[in-house]
């Protein structure tokens, strides 16, 4: 793995990057956002687009690859740019979105903005602080309207139109309306109206002729519903045997004989094929553990060569090992062991390709390669200045739950000590809690504590995404309950295997895992020293009346559903209402302006904490939201963080406590 970073000099085509360090990483490096998240290719292999970060804003830099010159194209006010599409080879349609903080992905506006390769050309396509007025034409102008548009596709065969969905807002605010597809021209915003979803919130998945062909989505109630639309039908057609069994539509090959599906395999869970001719799925792939991550890009934009899944580390299968696709990814693989090399985009030719490699202690690199000269050049690195060899690893572990279900996580140690025993432990809750899981992936704060001499344990209890719909169930109405239980049992598993030393070990986590930190700590005692809630629920009860999730119907459905609506059961649940159990040393971490997780829940429990005269370590900023995104910030956090489980849990004084300060 670290020969690739041996040799590598990464190039950076238009923004300065930090050189290389000897020393240890600090922790303002580990605070830094990732200088680059996303680079594609244009259609043509002259261009390439990527998602940068400059001044803390993420932006669109374009490349001319002949010169290495480039472009960099800024969203207005304070938005980010958050997903980008070639739509030809002179033409990038973006999406920004308004930070909600550095916890969560920013929240999509619902607006569309395109650009030309050389960047001029800017215009927006799409939103509603867009002005104009309508001309009264049957064809819909690109105006101000109040609603969210999201990209479906590029069509090949037209470079000046692509795939659009639109839902529009009701007068109550962000509702889920029925979407609408269009087909929208790149160059003004001009729509023209394909179909109606047949159900609220529905995604649509089109062909590569530019036709809409399946519609999907989640009812209120939580089920599934799939449904078609036949090329030769003039209207939708439900499902029911693919909407019963959890199949969910992806995308069509590139020659669209066939489409490919997420889907139940026996005892498994799997990818299938679907025969329009049949209209039936055949199993192309399964794995008993966990569901696919998604399809394999190929050399060539829009095609499919495999999948990919995270089984404990990164893996690959390939629908056919022989393949000129899969023999390149597999010698790609060769050169690059123990990372993750995947192809993200590629020319319309397969003439050129950008190749991610990256790992659990490796943030990841852009590289370009040559089809006909069999040539890697670097490209982008996505953090320079951290140096993999001084990281932490990430080693994949499951166990059996207490009522016998198969759990999965991952240890990870501090460098060097991987075969330590009675380490000081940090249980790392992540975050959602459903959909959400943690990974092998490149994880700052992971590496904050690790490299500070931590091991750190990650579970992904019941709720947790990626191992299927059974799974992800079983946790639902379980906040505090068997979800809990979880965390419990993993962090036993740790004590029991020699790891973690039982009478050193703080519970942390943020947003969800806020919540399962300080309800660890009420629920047990005895088994935790500290605990540390970052922006987390504290009040199961009042996530009904605060927050952004119950402004809408479907939010209110989801609370139901998912976290449960018996008040009493859920106050019997929160941590504000048992700190009579408290034994742990406690830190509050909370943003003022969260809107996810509005600070009344971090400031009730700091002023119930006081009220009992338990003290307790605070640190509020009022500008942050649901997360801390500014980079001083974030590093003032790991300064805290390490302070707080060194006092607690460290080398030194176990048994130090914190003082209380005001926010």
């Amino acid at each position: 793995m670290m020969a690739w970073r041996r040799w590598l000099v990464a190039v950076s085509l238009l923004l300065c990057a930090a050189a290389l360090q000897a020393q240890p990483v600090s922790l303002a490096d580990l605070a830094r956002h990732a200088q680059y998240k996303d680079v594609k290719i244009s259609p043509d292999g002259k261009y390439l687009a990527a998602t940068a970060v400059v001044d803390g804003r993420t932006v669109l830099a374009l490349i001319r690859l002949s010169d290495k010159k480039g472009n960099i194209v800024r969203p207005r006010e304070e938005d980010d740019v958050t997903s980008f599409w070639w739509v030809s080879p002179t033409r990038v349609v973006y999406a920004v979105g308004t930070r909600i903080g550095g916890y969560d992905s920013p929240l999509a506006t619902g607006e569309l903005f395109a650009v030309n390769a050389d960047g001029s050309g800017t215009k927006m396509l799409y939103g509603y602080r867009k002005g104009g007025m309508s001309t009264g034409s049957h064809i819909q102008r690109a105006v101000s309207e109040r609603g969210s548009a999201r990209f479906i596709a590029a069509i090949p065969h037209d470079p000046e139109h692509m795939l659009v969905a639109v839902s529009r807002w009701d007068a109550a605010g962000f509702e889920r309306a029925l979407p609408i597809a269009y087909r929208m021209d790149v160059r003004d915003g001009i729509k023209n109206k394909i179909i109606t979803a047949p159900m609220r919130g529905a995604r649509f998945v089109a062909d590569h002729q530019g036709r809409i062909r399946f519609a999907y989505g989640d009812d209120n109630d939580g089920n599934e519903q799939v449904y078609l639309h036949p090329v030769d039908g003039d209207g939708w057609q439900l499902l029911p045997e693919l909407s019963a069994n959890h199949s969910t539509p992806i995308a069509f090959n590139r020659d669209d004989s066939a489409a490919y599906f997420s889907c139940p395999a026996p005892g498994a869970y799997g990818i299938c094929r679907w025969d329009p001719a049949k209209k039936s799925l055949a199993v192309v792939w399964s794995n008993p553990t966990v569901e696919a991550r998604g399809l394999l890009q190929g050399l060539a934009d829009n095609s499919v060569m495999g999948v990919g899944f995270m089984d404990g580390r990164t893996g690959t299968a390939l629908f056919d090992a022989r393949s000129v696709d899969a023999q390149t990814l597999l010698a790609l693989m060769k050169q690059f062991p123990g990372e993750s090399v995947r192809f993200v985009s590629g020319t319309r030719d397969g003439s050129r390709s950008v190749v991610l490699v990256e790992a659990d202690a490796d943030p990841g690199t852009f590289v370009l390669y040559d089809a006909k000269a069999k040539k890697l050049t670097p490209l982008l690195a996505r953090e320079s200045w951290i140096d993999p060899e001084q990281m932490a690893s990430k080693q994949p572990f499951d166990f059996s739950a207490r009522d016998g279900m198969k759990l999965h996580g991952y240890v990870s140690y501090p460098p060097g000590k991987e075969n330590a025993k009675h380490l000081p432990l940090v249980v790392f809750v992540h975050g959602g809690p459903f959909g959400i899981r943690d990974d092998w992936n490149f994880d700052p704060d992971v590496q904050a504590m690790a490299t500070r001499g931590y091991a750190v344990l990650q579970v992904n209890y019941r709720g947790s995404g990626g191992y299927g719909y059974a799974y992800e169930h079983a946790g639902w109405r379980e906040w505090g309950g068997k979800m809990q239980d979880d965390v419990t049992d993993a962090t036993r598993w740790a004590i029991a295997q020699g790891i973690a030393d039982p009478n050193r070990i703080c519970i942390f986590g943020g947003s969800y895992g806020g919540y399962a930190a300080l309800e660890g700590a009420v629920k047990e005692p005895d088994l935790y020293k500290c605990a540390i809630g970052y922006v987390g629920v504290y009040d199961l009860p009042l996530m009904y009346h605060r927050g952004d999730i119950p402004q809408s119907t479907y939010g209110e459905a989801y609370l139901k559903r998912q976290l449960g609506d018996d008040m009493t059961v859920l106050a019997q649940h929160s941590p504000i209402d048992q700190l009579g159990a408290l034994k742990a040393h406690v830190m509050l971490v909370v943003g003022g302006r969260d809107t996810r997780v509005p600070p009344i829940q971090g400031l009730s429990l700091h002023q119930a904490l006081a009220a009992r005269h338990i003290a307790h370590e605070w640190l509020f900023k009022p500008d942050e939201m649901h997360g801390f995104y500014d980079e001083a910030n974030r590093a003032e956090l790991y300064t805290k963080l390490l302070q707080f489980l060194d006092a607690n849990i460290g080398a030194g004084t176990v048994n130090a406590s914190t003082a209380s300060t005001g926010p």
